[in-house]
């Protein structure tokens, strides 16, 4: 194969078959080669959004946080791209990432975008996916599960005996809010309670979403006593709504959050939470894609993170 066609696929030149495109993509992800176009840096990582971005949160803050950590050390910059956005026409994910000089990607998807990891596993492209998991042996991830943690989180509002127990999930789909609401089932069912999906409730995962959601439940004739929130940020709304409402918590309200970093010490009354480690979370992410980027070895990372439940002041015995 000559160099001119090698250097047409690396450009994304239209004019080369797409089995010689994916022949020359096989060989130069392979190699762990990158082109070096005048000063363009090619000790980038990407952070790889394949849906709607969610890096203004506080759990990718921490996910950010905790990547930096190991990139300093080893001289890596960072990049944050949407897979939407940030490809031109026609181009592959992989010729996406060598235009723009990124070694591998730490890669945040939800339910609906799957299928571009998938895409990225048939590339060969070094990635790792934080915060979800696939049956696909040759995707490599790192996530928390939070299935026990929140069984366990809902088994304790009903052990107070609160019997209306609802849970609150964000409006996009993901694995993480999966696993929550797996939990949560799974724990109305050990103790005998039929699920009702009227309990199960739909808002943004923010302060606003958590202050509609307060906004709703006291309108409703048949409202629950006790509630899991499975997004940090919608406590905060909540917390705040319920004070302007009148709405004591947990007199009135048990509330159990899930908490990324230290969010469950800074609302009043303190949050009782399931708490996830996201700083390792992208700590561990990072650690495992530096060792496709250097090592190569070929050995599948996934690896799951503990969670863990927190008991504070905002829950309390039903009287």
């Amino acid at each position: 194969m000559s160099i001119t066609t090698v250097s047409r696929v690396l450009n994304n030149h239209p004019q080369v078959s797409e089995e010689v495109r994916q022949r020359v993509l096989s060989v130069s992800n392979s190699s762990g080669y990158t082109p070096a176009v005048g000063k363009k840096s090619t000790t980038n990582i990407a952070l790889l959004y394949t849906g709607e971005s969610s890096v203004g949160s506080p759990f990718d803050g921490a996910i950010l946080f905790g990547m930096s950590q190991g990139m300093e050390e080893h001289g890596y910059d960072l990049m944050v791209l949407d897979a939407r956005r940030s490809r031109n026409s026609g181009e592959t994910l992989t010729q996406m990432f060598l235009r723009k000089g990124v070694r591998g990607a730490v890669v945040r998807t939800t339910l609906a975008t799957r299928g571009v990891v998938q895409q990225l596993a048939e590339e060969g492209f070094p990635f790792v996916v934080v915060a979800d998991r696939f049956e696909d042996e040759r995707i490599n991830y790192v996530y928390s599960d939070s299935v026990s943690s929140s069984r366990e989180a809902v088994e304790h509002l009903l052990n107070l005996g609160h019997t209306r127990v609802a849970i609150a999930l964000n409006m996009i789909d993901d694995s993480d809010h999966a696993d929550r609401l797996a939990g949560y089932r799974q724990a109305l069912e050990a103790a005998g309670i039929e699920y009702d999906e009227r309990l199960v409730m739909r808002t943004p995962a923010n302060r606003e979403g958590g202050m509609q959601l307060l906004r709703r439940i006291v309108t409703r004739p048949d409202k629950p006593t006790g509630l899991f929130l499975a997004d940090p940020m919608t406590a905060v709304g909540l917390f705040n709504e319920a004070r302007r409402a009148g709405v004591r918590v947990p007199e009135d309200l048990s509330v159990v959050g899930f908490d990324d970093a230290d969010l469950r010490y800074m609302v009043s009354p303190e949050l009782t939470a399931v708490c996830q480690d996201a700083v390792a979370l992208g700590r561990e992410a990072f650690g495992a894609l530096h060792g496709m980027i250097e090592v190569a070895s070929g050995q599948v990372v996934r690896k799951a993170l503990p969670t863990w439940l927190e008991i504070h002041n905002s829950t309390a015995r039903l009287v």
